[in-house]
């Protein structure tokens, strides 16, 4: 199972395929829809799949088809997402659910219609913001000199300015992120907050202060994004990024990940 939709909101293209290569089809019960596909059971079932789940490579294939499809579905109208793997043992399991939980799924569409979400990353140099700590610290020092002080107490004032420079980065990164989520809070719907993601997987050395998701009302893109724009130019070391729009993966909350 892919996605959920409302009954009249589904206009995804006929050629999207699913992570078999299957055809996406759609079941309609009452007021939703619902987006499956027909998988193997002896290449999805919980066996292969639990190690299948282990291979990153064979992982980021089928998240990346599963996306396609979710995406497919939101060019046309609100969608409630599902994650990856999420797998019925029949077309009736798909109805049970709708049935069941469709209070929930018409609550999770009704809060992301008319929006979109968008991500917002930002990434701090951290040896960069310690130099600019120690430059403004290092002012007192220059001042102590003129006012009499030798060489060498002039380099040890410096030397400590560097080091509390370096200790103090990292809350002053912290600070800089919260700044960041709270102007952008303002200008959305809702937001969330997700863990900074391993440099691994990033394949930067810099620290990821922020990594978030916002809401953005279809009328209200623009401002978001120029007060994104804006916070690209704000700190010297500061990188900021912006991505999407995506469907609405952070928000839209469906109801269970596996059934039988």
């Amino acid at each position: 199972m892919y996605a959920v939709t409302r009954e009249d909101g589904c206009g995804m293209p006929p050629s999207v395929l699913g992570v078999a290569g299957e055809n996406v089809r759609v079941l309609v019960e009452g007021s939703l829809t619902a987006l499956v596909g027909s998988v193997d059971s002896r290449r999805f079932g919980p066996e292969a799949l639990a190690g299948n789940l282990e291979d990153l490579d064979w992982l980021a294939d089928k998240a990346r088809i599963h996306d396609a499809v979710v995406a497919a579905v939101a060019a046309s109208g609100p969608v409630v997402p599902l994650r990856l793997a999420t797998l019925f043992s029949s077309d009736d399991g798909v109805r049970e659910l709708l049935r069941h939980r469709g209070d929930e799924f018409r609550r999770a569409l009704d809060a992301v219609t008319g929006r979109t979400e968008w991500g917002v990353k930002a990434y701090v140099d951290p040896e960069s913001i310690a130099d600019s700590l120690s430059a403004q610290r290092g002012q007192g020092a220059g001042e102590t000199t003129q006012r009499g002080q030798g060489a060498g107490s002039a380099y040890l004032l410096r030397r400590r300015a560097q080091l509390a420079a370096r200790e103090s980065a990292e809350s002053t990164a912290t600070a800089w992120s919260r700044h960041i989520h709270a102007q952008l809070r303002e200008v959305c719907a809702a937001s969330r907050l997700h863990p900074a993601q391993d440099p691994r997987l990033t394949g930067r050395n810099d620290w990821m202060i922020l990594n978030a998701a916002y809401l953005v009302d279809q009328e209200r893109t623009e401002p978001f994004h120029a007060l994104v724009q804006q916070f690209t130019e704000w700190q010297e070391g500061l990188n900021v990024e912006l991505t999407g729009p995506w469907p609405p993966y952070s928000f839209a909350a469906a109801p269970g990940d596996r059934h039988d």
